[in-house]
């Protein structure tokens, strides 16, 4: 257990400034995107991104109004990005979870979806840490 957390550590502390230039694929639930990331000329790389900040009701809860408004959010998050053929990551890091990063998103307008939402309120702001298990009615 002590190898994880130092692990998950060190992953947090490894942070590449960006930007980096991406195209969405497609969305996975309403905090996290799979994104075509360019790093470097000519090479391209599938990567899943949490946007950092948020998070959005889980869509495999035990609890149907959690499921609900997961779906909610992850519509939301489809239509606010229908029309971003490119976005740009920037603060990029390791996430907890094997394989997906964690990064501040902007739009080409400069917009932050993460922060739009918020403000619509499908989100809730998320630093890290355990998350609530409470049904979605309760806190959202």
């Amino acid at each position: 257990m002590a190898g994880q957390a130092l692990a998950f550590e060190s992953s947090r502390r490894m942070e590449i400034a960006g930007p980096v230039s991406a195209e969405i694929i497609r969305v996975i639930d309403g905090d996290t995107i799979l994104v075509a990331a360019r790093p470097w000329p000519q090479q391209t790389m599938e990567v899943f991104v949490r946007l950092r900040g948020i998070d959005a009701p889980e869509l495999k809860s035990s609890c149907a109004a959690t499921r609900d408004a997961g779906r909610q959010a992850r519509e939301a998050l489809t239509d606010l990005i229908r029309d971003q053929p490119e976005i740009q990551l920037f603060h990029i890091s390791g996430d907890k979870y094997f394989g997906r990063v964690l990064a501040d998103i902007s739009f080409s307008d400069g917009r932050n979806p993460a922060q739009e939402m918020l403000s619509a309120g499908y989100v809730r702001p998320y630093g890290g840490g355990r998350k609530s298990k409470e049904c979605a009615s309760s806190f959202w």
